[in-house]
């Protein structure tokens, strides 16, 4: 078996960066993310502490499941550590990476526009797009090693994938495959198929995020989603969902465009004003600059769409663009927007990274409007350990409960959901079908991207469900 060594995600779910070890002198990495909230690497990496902390000399190639910068954001400090050989991702995934990176140094190390061009203008060199379930041969410094990956698609955003190594050994023999299985997405999920899984894999690398529980169907999901919505129509008020602008902020669009559409003849009593308000009143905000460059790639790369999302496009259907959607590009119009919805009694629904509250936009509208019971918060993904997010969904139903933003403390007043069917992420039973569908399982498996819990359980269903596998490290 070859050695794989975890420089992050490995003990958490942010962060993700792993290492495969070919040979003595060739290995490749998987990701390269930054962390959040309170987790670390077992060097030292974390949230304030960016640098890359291992040994890259014998890295011949980095392998880019998907853009969240949980698994992209420290490709700026490899470059500038070294790094000079080949970017592989998947084709939607090269079109994404580069606003992503822009973004994150922007936010995290410099606005100097001559640093970032630099650092693009690297990235541009480097990357590698890939067709999906197309084999590209990496470049290693020993002929006789021969290494191939594939990327197959993994339902978790637009153009993530799940990584297949072929490694071919110095000595005449089978091949050894490798899989990383990067984020995998729950099936059902708006606007991309489910995930196949691989015909074999020797070694997997699988992630936990959820290994401890499933997520609502897609129809109860929907219910608690246009519940809010209702509830926002009746009383005025303003429902924050907390989102990456990448993956997240889509699907929810398309979702509530899909509500909207069924809905389009019925009406909501408003208790306030005793009015009487139809579904096309409620105003759909996407404040996000980034959200907004990600949704309009998203259109231009309808092919990687799924069938029913498809159908709805030639129907005559916009389900990313539609009359009542609000793109908030200015941080003028941001706190103006601010400020208006905090005075008025008007129904809104506003989308803003980042997902676990740690910083952005959507922290100016938690502090003006958490502490308004007409509000509400949902939350439609993981909130690490150490993020506003995990506190907001700790406190909000304890008395006198409260987040602490940007030093100060804030009452929670609004009423907080979790639809944890809106996850990107794969629930348990997906993980383990991912796992026992394939026709050749892994002799062993490495759990990563989940706390002590999740892989704890999901290790236990791997054993009772899937007696084959071999050894389960976590």
């Amino acid at each position: 078996m070859y050695e794989i060594k975890h420089h992050g995600a490995k003990d958490g779910v942010t962060g993700s960066c792993h290492e495969l070890i070919i040979n003595d002198d060739n290995s490749v990495l998987v990701d390269c993310g930054l962390f959040q909230g309170a987790e670390a690497s077992d060097r030292g990496a974390s949230s304030a502490q960016l640098e890359i902390e291992f040994d890259i000399r014998n890295v011949r190639a980095l392998i880019v499941t998907h853009v969240h910068i949980d698994h992209v954001g420290r490709i700026p400090y490899l470059l500038a550590a070294g790094f000079n050989g080949p970017i592989v991702c998947s084709r939607p995934s090269a079109k994404l990476l580069p606003l992503v990176i822009e973004d994150a140094l922007k936010v995290g190390v410099t606005r100097n526009r001559q640093i970032i061009n630099a650092c693009l203008d690297r990235l541009a060199e480097q990357i590698v797009p890939l067709d999906y379930q197309a084999w590209f041969e990496l470049p290693l410094s020993t002929p006789s090693h021969r290494c191939h990956v594939k990327l197959s698609p993994a339902g978790h955003i637009l153009g993530s994938a799940y990584a297949t190594f072929r490694l071919e050994p110095e000595q005449a023999g089978k091949s050894w495959d490798v899989v990383f299985s990067g984020d995998l997405g729950a099936p059902y999920a708006p606007l991309l198929a489910a995930p196949k899984s691989p015909y074999k894999a020797d070694q997997l690398v699988l992630e936990s995020t959820y290994g401890d529980k499933d997520h609502e169907d897609r129809h109860h999901r929907r219910q608690r989603l246009q519940a809010s919505m209702e509830k926002a129509l009746a009383d005025g008020g303003v429902v924050l969902i907390p989102a990456f602008s990448i993956g997240r902020t889509q699907e929810l669009l398309y979702e509530i465009e899909s509500i909207i559409h069924d809905h389009a003849e019925q009406t909501v009593s408003h208790t306030a004003t005793k009015q009487t308000l139809s579904w096309q009143d409620i105003d759909i905000i996407i404040d996000s600059p980034l959200a907004s460059q990600f949704t309009e790639v998203y259109r231009a790369l309808k092919p990687y769409w799924d069938k029913e999302a498809i159908e709805r496009v030639e129907s005559g259907r916009h389900p990313l663009s539609f009359e009542q959607l609000t793109t908030i590009d200015s941080h003028e119009l941001h706190e103006q927007t601010v400020a208006y919805l905090a005075k008025q009694k008007r129904p809104a629904i506003v989308i803003a990274a980042s997902g676990m509250c740690a910083g952005g936009r959507i922290v100016n509208y938690l502090k003006a409007l958490l502490g308004d019971q007409r509000n509400d918060v949902i939350f439609v993904g993981y909130q690490a350990q150490g993020t506003p997010g995990r506190e907001i969904l700790t406190y909000h139903d304890k008395d006198n409960g409260y987040v602490i933003l940007d030093g100060e403390h804030y009452p929670i007043r609004a009423k907080v959901w979790q639809i944890g069917g809106y996850s990107a992420h794969a629930g348990q039973t997906d993980l383990v079908h991912f796992v026992s569908r394939m026709r050749y399982p892994p002799s062993k498996i490495h759990l990563v991207h989940g706390e002590y819990e999740a892989k704890q359980a999901l290790a236990q269903a791997l054993q009772t469900q899937c007696p084959e596998v071999g050894e389960i490290v976590r």
